[in-house]
């Protein structure tokens, strides 16, 4: 039987013939496919040291997409050629965080190995996630240079707890993925870190930009000044967000939330200035609690953090 008005399956969703949204750009990959972004999700948070739901995130930013067209009014451009392949989520285990961290790693080096995409998304998950995919992007590619936005310096000792979502650029160092010199932090945040961390950051050479500095320099240009250090030395830069960067009246579904943090504006200000250039090859956005957030406010910020990273 064809029905004429019943269309059982998905909702129902309203359709301008002009307006195209960004989630309709977005195709499953299949073998011999090739577009511009590859995404992948890395819906992993049991290990957060605070209680977290991250593990949903990906799935409420793929559909937070639906939400917003292709077109930007201030560059006068349609981005509906813009294809993103959707690689789906990698696999977890559902209680060992080390075997985990490997499939993880292994998922994305999976994705990179199809060489269908010059860009990539990946979403998480708590923080913990960006172990393994920047070590894969490391594995595949070389010297890995990193824009980290944080409130945490996530720099935190293995030895109370393995490792967990505060420890991912500790392990990125001592591991040799990542040398200090490499490794730029923004948007450190006061009274929300240890000093024995700062002083480890500090030992290590990384270069970090508290909210002081954001407010002297302007976060653009600090973005500006470490890309153009950066690319002199790395054979690519990875961007990792950490949504708790956002001051917590713009980003609420945090596990992290805490006052004094950077506006949605400079957020995606930044990541644009960061993503003009072709060096950068990858992202990920992480520690959104969907269950903590308000009218998904969060995120949908993230939505457009991937916009910004996408449509250059």
């Amino acid at each position: 039987m064809s029905f004429q008005y019943l269309n059982p399956g998905p909702a129902r969703a309203f359709k301008d013939r002009f307006t195209t949204k960004v989630d309709e750009t977005k195709q499953w990959y299949e073998e011999g496919k090739s577009g511009k972004i590859g995404l992948l999700g890395l819906p992993y948070s049991k290990s957060s040291i605070s209680a977290s739901q991250a593990s949903e995130a990906p799935q409420s930013i793929r559909r937070a997409l639906g939400f917003y067209t292709t077109y930007s009014h201030e560059k006068e451009q349609d981005y509906t050629d813009v294809t993103m392949l959707d690689f789906g989520d990698a696999p977890a285990h559902p209680t060992d965080t080390e075997k985990t961290n490997d499939l993880l790693k292994k998922s994305v080096k999976e994705m990179l190995e199809e060489e269908a995409c010059s860009r990539y998304v990946l979403l998480g998950g708590d923080h913990g996630v960006s172990f393994p995919s920047i070590t894969a992007f490391h594995e595949r590619w070389g010297r890995v240079g990193v824009l980290q936005w944080d409130a945490h310096h996530d720099v935190r000792n293995t030895e109370d707890g393995g490792r967990t979502n505060g420890t991912p650029f500790r392990s990125l160092l001592e591991s040799g993925v990542v040398r200090g010199e490499d490794l730029v932090q923004i948007g450190i945040r006061d009274y929300s870190n240890a000093q024995a961390y700062a002083e480890y950051c500090a030992r290590h050479g990384v270069a970090v930009y508290t909210m002081a500095d954001v407010d002297a320099e302007g976060i653009a240009s600090i973005v500006k000044k470490e890309i153009q250090r950066l690319k002199e030395k790395v054979d690519l830069i990875y961007l990792s967000v950490d949504m708790d960067v956002v001051d917590q009246a713009y980003a609420p579904g945090c596990p992290a939330i805490g006052p004094g943090g950077l506006t949605s504006r400079e957020l995606l200000v930044s990541v644009q200035e960061a993503s003009g250039d072709p060096i950068v090859k990858a992202m990920d956005i992480v520690e959104i609690d969907p269950s903590k957030d308000v009218r998904d406010m969060t995120s949908r910020l993230a939505a457009h953090v991937m916009m910004r990273y996408m449509y250059q």
